[in-house]
């Protein structure tokens, strides 16, 4: 059963996903292309963090950043290896749009990447009702990047 806790970014398990997550990340996209945020990144204010458990063993993590009162960008969406293709981030991603709707927040926004790598997150944001939109925020407009969105 999973279970989906805010936190853990003190965790050791946690920080070595979220390494994994951004070494990935930086590694599958143009050097100026990448918006993975690092540790120092997730710990701000605008930005509540959640992990996903399976027992004792770390399945997954995401973050909600508020942009303003009324939208939300999903950050730092990553499932461990061991247990890809079993819900996890699909878990992770209807925490996220619950949380933002608990927040009064209209509209979820994101960037991911445009290549092969970044496909499979793609299509899990597509069938959540994420839809392709243009840059949003501090984003421009990059080919290395898709942005989608979504009313919550």
């Amino acid at each position: 059963m999973l279970k989906i806790v805010a936190g853990g970014l003190d965790d050791p398990r946690v920080v070595r996903l979220l390494g994994i997550h951004l070494t990935t990340a930086r590694s599958q996209t143009a050097p100026d292309s990448a918006h993975a945020l690092d540790l120092a990144g997730l710990k701000t204010p605008d930005i509540t963090f959640w992990s996903a458990w399976e027992s004792d063993d770390l399945a997954g993590v995401g973050a909600l950043k508020r942009l303003s009162a009324s939208h939300g960008e999903v950050k730092s969406m990553h499932t461990a290896q061991a247990v890809r293709r079993r819900g996890v981030g699909a878990a992770m991603l209807r925490h996220i749009i619950a949380a933002a709707r608990d927040r009064g927040m209209g509209k979820l926004r994101l960037e991911t990447g445009s290549w092969p790598f970044f496909r499979p997150a793609v299509a899990l944001y597509k069938r959540h009702g994420f839809v392709e939109c243009p840059p949003f925020g501090d984003y421009t407009l990059d080919p290395n990047s898709i942005f989608l969105t979504r009313d919550v």
